[in-house]
């Protein structure tokens, strides 16, 4: 149910963190990756490598998920080197977290320009072949702070909830096309990008949990394999917290 074997998957901000647990996820269910960077040129080739060497198929797609040219290109050399486009997933984020009155209009820019204006261009350039398909999954990366928003991130709250309305949009234009759109939002996931988060805050959210852990990267792969692969195929337009409990 879950094989994804002759499937090809394009991740954005694959190179790191969640983004390289849902490649390496992605690969060991059959699927073939193409993992996309921006920055991280060592880390992405030592996934490839990783995967490679596992048994599996990936290639490495630099590109800037902002910039139209960029999203358009990476698009075309997946299916280049990995012969299709079957997967995209929307998983490329970042966070300028200040109060609201501290809130530069730069600050808002590029949180909204990473987190929502990208997967916007990301998803546009990957539903062309898609379609010629007629089979296909967008999956795109939240964030619990989209549901319930979160104190210091206005901007970030505001392009991960925007996310709601863009993936329904999707999922409607998209789904007489086989194609399906849905969003995961996690909750606090530990990473190298979430280790700076103060105490205080790490412990209040510990508080709130009804599971009594943390996400792990783990966590958010498993469940984008789910809906990759036919086991979801009856899923879309839906928003999927995987967050144990947080936002209840």
């Amino acid at each position: 149910m879950f094989d994804l074997s002759g499937h090809v998957a394009l991740v954005t901000g694959g190179s790191r963190g969640i983004g390289s647990s849902i490649c390496r996820h992605l690969a060991r269910q059959g699927a073939a990756v193409a993992v996309n960077y921006h920055q991280s040129e060592q880390q992405a080739h030592a996934l490839r490598k990783e995967i490679e060497d596992a048994g599996g198929r990936a290639i490495v797609v630099r590109g800037d998920v902002r910039v139209p040219e960029d999203t358009e290109r990476m698009v075309q050399e997946t299916i280049d080197g990995l012969g299709r486009l079957d997967v995209l997933v929307n998983n490329a984020g970042f966070n300028r977290d200040t109060l609201l009155l501290r809130m530069s209009l730069d600050d808002w820019d590029q949180v909204m320009d990473l987190n929502l204006r990208a997967v916007f261009l990301c998803t546009k350039a990957a539903l062309r072949p898609m379609m010629k398909e007629r089979w296909g999954r967008v999956i795109n990366i939240g964030s619990v702070s989209g549901l319930a928003g979160n104190a210091g991130q206005a901007n970030y709250a505001a392009a991960k909830s925007g996310l709601i309305g863009f993936t329904r949009a999707v999922a409607r234009e998209m789904g007489s096309r086989n194609i399906t759109a849905n969003l995961i939002m996690p909750g606090l996931v530990i990473t190298e990008l979430t280790k700076d988060i103060r105490k205080e805050i790490v412990e209040g959210v510990k508080q709130r949990l009804l599971i009594d852990r943390f996400g792990t990267p783990e966590d958010i792969a498993a469940t984008v394999v789910f809906l990759a692969s036919d086991g979801g195929s009856y899923i879309t337009g839906q928003v999927l917290a995987v967050d144990g409990g947080l936002g209840l």
